[in-house]
């Protein structure tokens, strides 16, 4: 049964890292156009901001797969020190502590959305969008991080 949400678990992982490389691709579609705009004279409305709002949820989206690749700044410098029961019982520690933060985090997000969702915020912005738009982004990408360590911790954890 573990393998079946192993498996699946890191299925998500990279569908998020897919994700986040398709909002970098808006990105860069968003600044060409913006580009392009200003050298044949024509203005388009709101293009900084969606930017921007790619930028975040690309960032957020790409935590959980760049974390279970590897790509996080870690203790790994300290751990190669240490061998055997400390070395693990740091890992656990440090793992623990990532889980109280990324989950932390992931709350406030999701509140922050279900707030802006249901007083219907807008952006300041020149397109005045309805901020829970972007923020979902955000709320669903940091969830899925917390996921991501919470599941490097259970593994851990069980591993001998």
């Amino acid at each position: 049964m573990s393998e079946f949400f192993d498996k699946n678990l890191n299925k998500l992982y990279k569908f998020s890292g897919y994700i986040a490389a398709f909002f970098l691709i808006l990105v860069a579609v968003f600044i060409l156009l913006g580009i392009s705009s200003r050298i044949f004279g024509f203005y388009i409305r709101g293009l900084a901001e969606y930017s921007g709002y790619c930028m975040a949820s690309a960032s957020f989206f790409a935590l959980a797969y760049t974390f279970v690749e590897g790509g996080h700044i870690r203790i790994t410098l300290f751990l190669e020190k240490l061998s055997g029961l400390k070395k693990r019982l740091i890992e656990i520690w440090c793992l623990s502590v990532a889980c109280f933060f990324s989950g932390y985090l992931a709350f406030y997000f999701v509140k922050m959305l279900i707030i802006s969702y249901k007083f219907q915020e807008r952006s300041e912005g020149a397109d005045e969008i309805l901020i829970w738009i972007p923020q979902t982004s955000v709320g669903i990408g940091s969830t899925i991080f917390f996921i991501s360590v919470f599941h490097k911790f259970i593994l851990t954890v069980k591993s001998n």
